[in-house]
């Protein structure tokens, strides 16, 4: 490998037409010769460019509607002879064959086929050969090659060009060779991906992940860890679609919390807040207005809110963002925000504002990636959800329709607390969530303790729990748990059911007057 290696030559083939007048000028202008088909050749001769079509060297014209027209040993051949190798040399001369120094090829768009909602056939036509096939040529020969596969390079390629008296170094082509080889795999995770949904399996032999980087990350969970943040393309509302209007750079666990805020909010119709600490809601509400539900979540939890992330799924008032600057929190994340609210936090210049535009469908499919060590774990999101006719009661009290509206909330708000959680709901808001814990009734404890604690700051003569339902994640495998709950004033209960002792809760719970609802559906979070 040379380190410094002249451009004589180049071949662009580009579906992605941005910036290419003004890449192919400056080539031109370093008298580069330049290659190409298609679109492309007719777009660079319309910006007055001289442009050698590739069937001119090849011998055969673009045929079968452009599925062939690189496919040729003058195209490969010129990509990947290696300049120090005299037998490649020789063959060369002998077929005629002249040097590639410069590949610039994007790829037919697949990805935005699909994400359009494209028919079978249309997708499979848009399956791109050529172009990964030269990708992979020229970035295997970076020894002698440039390639360059991303419109967002097409500066830095110009900016090495005139550091280097129109030549590129081996270290500028091995970047670039990295990044190719990255496209490509990306591409074909992204065709298998799509495949494999279409042809309904489930399960696929192989199962590829690709992502392109957003932003590199101060750090990860801890300072000694490093991060970076990957987005998959997908149109889901969230963190990774948002606009950063204002604040400090996000940081790992501010993108994880404000994931699962934003998850959590969106599975509400009504107005709802919901304010996050470590991936856990510390208070969700809804209301008759985002001002009052923020109250109202603020409320469940006021210690545990002071610097965390608050979702909501109404756009941002300036009433709503006046309570909210009352005590430091990380990242607000809502659909939108009107002036008065944006002039709000202004003023709070490391509060991070991110606007989505529209809200999580909590009812759309998509993949779920956990790491493990030697591979890793792919599930359904879990989608899923349950209506009024779901239930089944299984006391001798059934609940009352007020009832049924908590257990339905509370249920919501269940799915998305780590397991194991318990969360006490009355009036459609939180007024106490048990987390994380290793057994059920230390969830049903920690959340009455944190209810009994809210009571004294608020001047209450007793818990909000008093009066209030509660949700379990999955079935109090003993009647302890849900005895507990009863204890702490819960008149009702929604849970899957399923446990071998069944009997025995449901028991408990009419001799304490509970009405009690089995789901029939579990919603663990690990």
């Amino acid at each position: 490998m040379t380190d410094l290696t002249p451009l004589k030559r180049a071949l662009i083939s580009v579906s992605d037409k941005t910036g290419l007048d003004a890449l192919a000028h400056a080539l031109a202008a370093r008298g580069v010769e330049i290659l190409s088909t298609g679109g492309t050749a007719v777009a660079l001769r319309a910006a007055g460019i001289a442009v050698r079509d590739v069937a001119d060297i090849t011998g055969f014209p673009e045929m079968m509607d452009g599925r062939v027209k690189t496919l040729h040993p003058m195209v490969h051949g010129g990509l990947l002879a290696l300049r120090d190798n005299a037998d490649h040399i020789a063959a060369m001369d002998a077929h005629g064959i002249a040097a590639i120094d410069l590949l610039v090829v994007n790829l037919y768009p697949f990805e935005a086929t699909v994400a359009a909602g494209a028919d079978y056939a249309t997708c499979v036509e848009n399956i791109d050969i050529g172009g990964p096939a030269m990708i992979r040529a020229a970035a295997k020969n970076h020894g002698f090659v440039t390639t360059i596969v991303d419109v967002a390079d097409y500066a830095a390629l110009l900016a090495e060009l005139d550091a280097h008296q129109g030549q590129t170094t081996a270290d500028f082509r091995r970047r670039m060779a990295q990044a190719a080889y990255a496209r490509t795999g990306a591409y074909d995770a992204a065709v298998s991906t799509w495949m494999a949904q279409a042809i309904g399996e489930p399960t696929p032999r192989r199962r590829v992940f690709a992502g392109t980087l957003a932003q590199g990350l101060r750090y990860g969970e801890n300072p000694h860890q490093t991060a970076a943040f990957y987005v998959d393309g997908s149109a889901r509302a969230g963190v990774a679609t948002a606009r950063q209007v204002q604040g400090k750079e996000l940081s790992y666990n501010n993108i994880n919390d404000t994931d699962a805020a934003f998850e959590l909010v969106s599975e509400f119709a009504g107005p709802a807040v919901a304010i996050i600490k470590h991936a856990n809601p510390c208070g969700v509400a809804t209301g008759a207005s985002m001002l009052d539900a923020y109250q109202r979540a603020y409320d469940c939890d006021r210690t545990s809110a002071f610097g965390g992330i608050v979702a909501l799924n109404r756009p941002l008032d300036a009433a709503t963002a006046t309570e909210i600057a009352q005590i430091f929190t990380e990242v607000v994340i809502a659909p939108g925000a009107d002036d008065a609210a944006r002039a709000v936090f202004a003023a709070k210049k490391n509060l991070r504002l991110l606007i989505t535009d529209a809200m999580a469908d909590p009812a759309a499919a998509a993949l779920m990636v956990r790491q493990v060590a030697g591979g890793f774990l792919v599930q359904d999101r879990d989608a899923g959800r349950i209506t009024r006719a779901d239930l089944r009661v299984v006391t001798k009290r059934a609940p009352s329709e007020a009832e049924l509206n908590d257990l339905m909330f509370a249920w919501s708000v269940a799915k998305h607390v780590k397991s194991n959680a318990i969360v006490y709901v009355r009036d459609g808001a939180t007024v106490g969530i048990g987390a994380g814990q290793m057994s059920r009734v230390d969830s049903c404890r920690i959340a009455a303790r944190k209810a009994e604690d809210m009571a004294a700051v608020l001047g209450l003569a007793a818990p909000l729990t008093q009066g209030s339902v509660v949700a379990s994640d999955a079935f109090f495998p003993f009647a302890d748990g849900l005895l507990t709950a009863a204890g702490a004033g819960a008149v009702a209960v929604i849970q899957p059911g399923g446990s071998m002792r069944d009997d025995e809760v449901i028991a408990a719970a009419d001799a304490a007057g509970l009405a009690m609802v089995f789901t029939g559906l579990r919603h663990f979070r690990h």
